[in-house]
């Protein structure tokens, strides 16, 4: 009896120090407000590059699958067949990633979008390393809209470029292979081309309402926006060019936590991922299915990618 109950309390005690190894991960800015259309497309035959972008923060590692967006096609009546091409970038918070020695052309940097992207997370239709759905839900009006008025201070304040109607579209994206990340506050960038027309990323309450409060201790941080004229600086859409606001942006973020992920940088980090996730999900063959990567391969490229090895 006395082996019996030594060996309970050692299961016991096994179990309750077995920490939380995976949980799926979701975030949501909620719905679009009507309040605003910020342009985001790629360089092309409509013109200049031009990226929005908006926040979001991640407590542990975690593996994003899959990711929507809302947008507003111009001119009204542009059809969702359009749509040609997606393209997602993530941005760390500056200072990170930027130049700190040079002087901004705007008013300010703080709490931006970085001057460079994070190279091994860029994701793009015409790559293949996403692939994207987009549904036509309705005729759609925001109150008003920022497009070509992007410039550097002082002459940023524009008060925006008025209202418009076009076709509300929701835009469903899986990564392949999905995005890994740290622990961190990131800004999520998606361009959308359209073809004779153009994408507005329309805006969501802020403060956030009906979607995923960020976590306590961490701001939920305004959009900004910035075209290849501006770059490598950000404005804010609503501080800087619209003037007495701020915006958040409509989207929303899936996927799976790695809790105890290694530490980017570390020795032991590849061997140590592998075993959380074998663990959190049985098995690395059910890991690489649940986290949406192709195959045990690519699961494995992409935890190398997470470790910077």
């Amino acid at each position: 009896m006395r082996v019996g109950l030594t060996a309970l309390a050692l299961a016991l005690a096994v179990c309750f120090a077995i920490p939380a190894w995976a949980d799926s991960f979701s975030f949501s800015t909620g719905s679009p407000d009507g309040k605003l259309g910020a342009l985001s497309r790629p360089a092309g035959s409509q013109g200049l590059e031009t990226e929005t972008a908006d926040d979001f923060v991640l407590t542990q590692p975690t593996v994003i699958s899959s990711a929507t967006m809302h947008g507003l096609l111009i001119p009204a009546g542009t059809p969702v067949s359009s749509l040609t091409r997606v393209e997602v970038e993530i941005y760390h918070v500056f200072p990170l990633d930027s130049d700190t020695v040079r002087t901004p052309n705007v008013p300010t940097r703080t709490n931006s979008p970085s001057d460079v992207e994070i190279d091994t997370a860029t994701r793009d239709s015409s790559q293949s390393t996403l692939s994207f759905n987009a549904t036509q839900i309705s005729t759609f009006t925001v109150a008003n809209t920022v497009i070509n008025g992007i410039h550097n201070a002082p002459g940023q304040l524009t008060h925006g470029e008025g209202s418009a109607t076009g076709e509300q579209v929701g835009i469903d994206i899986t990564f392949n292979p999905p995005l890994f990340l740290p622990a961190g506050h990131y800004f999520f960038r998606p361009e959308a081309e359209v073809s004779g027309g153009n994408f507005l990323f329309l805006s969501a309450p802020r403060p956030i309402t009906s979607g995923t409060p960020f976590p306590a201790g961490t701001t939920d941080l305004q959009a900004w926006i910035r075209n290849a004229n501006l770059a490598p600086d950000w404005l804010r859409i609503g501080a800087d060019i619209i003037g007495g606001v701020t915006f958040n942006m409509t989207f929303s973020l899936t996927g799976n936590t790695i809790p105890e992920a290694g530490t980017p940088g570390q020795a032991n980090c590849h061997g140590k991922t592998v075993s959380a996730m074998a663990h959190g999900f049985g098995g690395i063959d059910a890991s690489a299915s649940t986290l949406g990567y192709s195959s045990v391969d690519a699961l494995q490229g992409g935890i190398r990618v997470f470790c910077g090895q």
